[in-house]
């Protein structure tokens, strides 16, 4: 049997839902984002049956190719997935970066640099961007509170990177733990992205076409898209995944 979390899962959605709109607000700090109209109809969306409300928000802005910050759930049911991924232009080669939170109900925590080159050949790239993580990423592998979440899809699998942070916890302490990690996972990002060199121009129409191959090809085989289907019938459900994808 599944250890339950032991806290009030209202509390714990509240809690990670202010922690997501925090970072977003940093992002919107450092960058000026443009909301995009075709996501104007998700703000406020529901399930077939009404018990699952959410909402979902994409943006543009000078670096950034697509910024998504997106949540659903039910929080008297425990239930809940936040998002918030940012997908940079070709401009530099800085990992994009993700963060998923959630209530399964488990507090459920994700969080990851998306590579923009490959890493076993690519070993200064592996190094300056995956090394700095490998601390935190051990850290949490000795945390007796965690437990290691594994994907049951291999594409989701190889997708994640040797710095991700994606685990499973039923102990309320593990919430200030997952604050400070997801603050820290920013910062060091928007140091990188600060610090920069530019992509070489004659790169970066490779770089993009790449990213976005990659962008659409981790959204449309999430094994999760078929448990939307049956919250949120087909055709929502294709609306949110080709507003993650970033096709209109």
């Amino acid at each position: 049997m599944r250890e339950q979390l032991n806290i009030n899962g209202v509390s714990v959605f509240n809690d990670l839902l202010s922690l997501m709109s925090q970072l977003q607000q940093q992002l919107e700090t450092r960058f000026i984002l443009h909301p995009d109209s075709s996501t104007k109809d998700l703000q406020t969306y529901s399930s077939l049956d009404g018990n699952i409300t959410g909402s979902l928000q994409a943006y543009t802005g000078d670096g950034i190719d697509w910024l998504t910050h997106s949540w659903l759930g039910n929080a008297q049911k425990s239930f809940a997935v936040m998002r918030l991924t940012v997908w940079l232009n070709a401009s530099s080669l800085v990992p994009h970066l993700t963060f998923e939170f959630g209530l399964i109900p488990q507090v459920f925590l994700y969080i990851d640099y998306i590579p923009r080159m490959e890493l076993l050949t690519n070993l200064d790239y592996l190094q300056k961007y995956y090394q700095p993580v490998n601390s935190t990423f051990l850290q949490l592998q000795d945390d007796s509170r965690f437990t290691l979440f594994i994907s049951k899809s291999a594409y989701m699998r190889a997708f994640q990177s040797p710095g991700s942070l994606c685990y499973t916890s039923a102990s309320p302490e593990v919430l200030e733990v997952i604050c400070t990690v997801a603050k820290d996972s920013l910062n060091r990002w928007l140091t990188w992205v600060d610090t920069a060199e530019p992509t070489p121009e004659n790169g970066r129409l490779a770089l993009a076409e790449r990213d976005l191959f990659i962008r659409r090809s981790c959204i449309e085989n999430d094994p999760d898209n078929e448990i939307a289907v049956k919250m949120f019938g087909k055709e929502l459900t294709e609306k949110l995944v080709r507003s993650l994808c970033g096709s209109k």
